[in-house]
């Protein structure tokens, strides 16, 4: 099975982001607290990442893959896809939850999360949309550079959330195959994106979570 140069290229350059020269913890380190707290979690929250048709990119595939194989290995029973239509046309858990399947995740151990906008917010929603299912034991899977963008906002505001974050020695020994979705049903017609429903410093004040009505 043959490995894209994209996700290649996107591998080296998320693995210089995440270097344990600019970030702590690591990646392992984040890895060993969550699997040493819980073998199996009841859900992992797998941000979103915008979709430009026709086909996934570097990250999301990265982020999608990395999903799969915490639920093939048995960390997680089910995975929350989240990400609402923020710069493209499409609900981007919705097209997660496409490529999931796609790889041979049951569609009953996928919950669509599909209000956020921002990394906060995919945290912050899925959280609550799990403990409303009365999912307790979560942890965020996604590329070392977001889980350290958002570390601290998920020590402050959700002190029993875990973190399982790529690890790129074992990503790069998964299979890469293209896949192929049919996304055209999914299309939001008429479709604004954030850029000219927002203003920039509305989106900075929602890249830090102060668009969040914490007591809701």
């Amino acid at each position: 099975m043959h490995k894209t140069k994209t996700i290649f290229l996107s591998l080296l350059i998320a693995a210089i982001f995440s270097s344990c020269i600019f970030f702590r913890p690591s990646a392992e380190t984040l890895t060993n607290r969550a699997l040493k707290a819980h073998k199996q979690y009841d859900a992992i929250i797998v941000p979103g990442v915008p979709f430009n048709e026709p086909t996934w990119d570097a990250t999301m595939q990265m982020r999608v893959l990395w999903g799969n194989h915490l639920y093939k290995q048995g960390k997680t029973r089910k995975i929350i896809m989240s990400g609402s239509s923020v710069y493209s046309p499409y609900i981007e858990a919705q097209i997660m939850k496409l490529y999931a399947i796609a790889l041979g995740i049951p569609e009953e151990d996928i919950i669509i999360e599909d209000r956020a906008e921002h990394s906060t917010e995919n945290i912050w929603y899925s959280y609550k949309l799990a403990k409303k299912l009365g999912l307790e034991k979560l942890a965020l899977a996604t590329d070392p550079f977001q889980t350290r963008m958002t570390y601290s906002f998920g020590k402050k505001r959700l002190k029993d959330l875990q973190y399982l974050p790529v690890l790129f020695d074992t990503l790069v020994k998964l299979p890469h195959d293209s896949l192929h979705i049919n996304y055209k049903p999914y299309k939001i017609q008429n479709f604004i994106p954030i850029t000219e429903r927002q203003s920039f410093w509305h989106r900075m004040k929602g890249t830090w979570g102060l668009n969040i009505k914490f007591k809701e």
